[in-house]
């Protein structure tokens, strides 16, 4: 049997301009919230990671891998520039550190992996451990 309910035409769109209206009416961010966007793709040797880290220097990228656990962490640094005479109107280039962590499902030969970052993406290449394959356990 299928459940009936009131077909409302402005809930739906009321609920969304109210959500989180209340608790904070207006919201001027002075610098835009730092991300990192990641794909990981996988076949029967490996896994790739790519991850948009745009603006950073190759050398403030650090990336970590233990057993499936794998952290990206980047550090954008801010450009010091002193000009007279000059009113910043607007500036939406941001600083700070930014990072993700995530397991994968099986194993990383840690020692076999491989980085490059080009054109603000880093490109890691993850090769699975032989011997990280799943066990299938029977029930008794």
């Amino acid at each position: 049997m299928a459940n009936v309910t009131r077909f409302n035409p402005f809930g739906e769109l009321l609920g969304e301009l109210n959500r989180g209206f209340w608790v904070r009416p207006f919201d001027f961010e002075e610098e835009a919230p730092l991300k990192m966007k990641v794909d990981v793709t996988e076949d029967d040797k490996a896994f790739t990671v790519r991850a948009d880290v745009p603006g950073v220097n190759k050398d403030d990228i650090k990336v970590e891998v233990e057993g499936g656990s794998v952290s990206i962490s980047a550090e954008v640094k801010k450009d010091k520039e002193d000009k007279k005479d000059e009113k910043v109107v607007r500036r939406e280039r941001y600083y700070g550190m930014v990072s993700r962590s995530f397991t994968l499902p099986s194993d990383v030969d840690s020692t076999a992996s491989k980085a490059e970052y080009k054109d603000g993406v880093l490109k890691l290449t993850l090769p699975k451990k032989a011997n990280g394959s799943a066990k299938r356990i029977s029930v008794a």
